[in-house]
């Protein structure tokens, strides 16, 4: 009947965890190389405002970076300075409708670094930019309709 009797080995019940610990030290040194890949790249602070309304960027949008070193960054990839006239140009021939771009510059770069750069992008087939910058912590926009958040429905009591 296919049972053994004899004094053969006994069953073992543990788990076998050298896969287990080869796929964790696969998964931890993958974590170790991207993890600063994505915290490296475009980062600025730009200028504070009021009466904002708050606007998530959305997918197609040309956005223009500048750190506060005067870098370039095209949708938060780091470009060389000298090919932003000719990577923009590239974008912009190809769109028929939107042509525009968003910069996105740090708050302590100097203006002319940024006009600078706006100058190029209206050589380059930039037909409209906008600029990109935070509401001040703790106000609202005064506008109305332009806070998502808040209901400018009247409540009727019951």
């Amino acid at each position: 009947m296919g049972m053994s009797m004899g004094g053969g080995a006994a069953v073992k019940a543990e788990p076998n965890v050298t896969p287990m610990i080869d796929v964790m030290l696969v998964l931890l040194i993958i974590f170790m190389i991207v993890v600063p890949a994505i915290n490296a790249g475009f980062n600025a602070v730009p200028p504070k405002g009021i009466n904002l309304k708050a606007r998530p960027e959305e997918p197609g949008e040309v956005v223009l970076g500048i750190d506060a070193d005067g870098k370039y960054y095209l949708d938060k990839k780091p470009i060389k300075n000298e090919t932003l006239a000719e990577q923009l140009k590239a974008i912009y021939d190809a769109r028929t409708t939107d042509k525009i771009l968003y910069v996105k510059a740090h708050n302590e770069l100097k203006y002319e670094k940024v006009i600078d750069a706006l100058d190029i992008a209206s050589k380059a087939g930039v037909r409209m930019t906008g600029m990109i910058s935070d509401q001040v912590s703790g106000t609202m926009s005064s506008v109305p309709g332009d806070n998502p958040l808040v209901s400018t429905k009247k409540e009727v009591p019951e």
